[in-house]
């Protein structure tokens, strides 16, 4: 039987590390922390049945401003050249534009992670034209180009309100003008991988402007992690040991060179250092506890960690690869 991810040890050999080593004769490392991400906060006004950190509108977590100055002082000693922004809906901390403002002022490139439908809740209207003036890259969720599926996964009226927010991003330029990157994420409804980005992409594309004549700049495809939210999905349908060996039997070793975890730093939202996104969501600190808090970063000590693993990683590692810049590779046969 699978052994549940929360009782994997990062800190010895896991099956994932033992695949990676078999192929290039060591566990993964990292390479850079080229990008720093930050989750600022899980309150969000979705509640989203794949949502991997299981934000809500109940959740009150979130980063302190003085947090927040020290990811930008950590970002400044590690020479990143990007800020990537998430939550929850990130838009909705207190602090979200000083931040935003604070960043650009400093000279780094910015992307946030939106819902959309927060675009059409009241007090943040103004949203699209804040991130036009900031030249915010955009990255949001439309899981579908569907109605009911979107629906389905994130909500009843979401599909129409991620349509409607899209409009108003067309409004400013966003998807239209190329300084202006509105990409889209797509994420399997079910147990399964996602299908060739390029082919999706093309498809996202006609639909949505044959449909409602709205633009966007690329499409990303992310496969679901078996944790959170969608992980509570699989286990309750008895799919989750499937699912698993989906993936562990997808492997494919083109994947390591691109995969997120070696070229970036996460910022939990109370300032502890994680590898990615997904470790955050299971509480899977790096692995080098002197180098734990953002307080503390050492960006040359950070670029020689090991990266903390378990048997999630062969989601990132499955068919094309995940990362939250989409498809890593080619599809390509995985390694079995």
């Amino acid at each position: 039987m699978t052994q549940p991810l929360t009782q994997l040890s990062i800190h010895g050999r896991n099956a994932f590390d033992e695949r990676v080593s078999d192929i290039q004769g060591a566990p993964l490392r990292g390479l850079s922390a080229d990008t720093v991400q930050v989750n600022i906060g899980l309150r969000c006004n979705l509640a989203c049945h794949h949502c991997h950190v299981e934000s809500s509108p109940t959740r009150a977590e979130e980063m302190t401003w003085p947090t927040m100055q020290a990811v930008l002082a950590a970002a400044r000693r590690a020479g990143a050249t990007t800020l990537d922004v998430t939550g929850g809906a990130p838009e909705m901390h207190p602090h979200f534009r000083p931040f935003i403002a604070a960043a650009r002022e400093a000279g780094l490139k910015l992307i946030v992670r939106t819902n959309l439908t927060i675009l059409l809740e009241a007090g943040y209207a103004d949203l699209p034209g804040f991130f036009r003036r900031h030249r915010v890259r955009l990255v949001a969720s439309l899981p579908c180009y569907l109605e009911a599926n979107v629906d389905k996964q994130r909500g009843r009226g979401v599909y129409g309100g991620s349509i409607d927010a899209i409009r108003r991003l067309n409004a400013e330029g966003y998807g239209r003008d190329a300084r202006l990157v509105l990409d889209l994420v797509y994420n399997p409804p079910d147990p399964s991988l996602p299908p060739p980005q390029d082919a999706l992409e093309d498809d996202y594309r006609r639909e949505l402007a044959a449909r409602f004549g709205i633009a966007f700049t690329h499409l990303l495809t992310i496969t679901n992690m078996p944790i959170g939210r969608f992980q509570h999905d699989l286990a309750r349908d008895g799919h989750g040991e499937t699912y698993q060996r989906r993936l562990r039997e997808a492997f494919n070793s083109a994947t390591l060179p691109g995969l997120m975890c070696r070229s970036q730093i996460h910022v939990g939202w109370d300032g502890r250092l994680y590898d990615c996104d997904f470790n955050f969501a299971l509480g899977l600190p790096v692995n080098d506890p002197g180098c734990a808090h953002v307080d503390d970063f050492d960006p040359q000590r950070f670029a020689r960690r090991a990266i903390a693993t378990a048997e999630h990683c062969f989601g990132c590692t499955a068919g094309a690869g995940s990362s939250c810049g989409g498809a890593v590779v080619p599809p390509a046969r995985g390694d079995a």
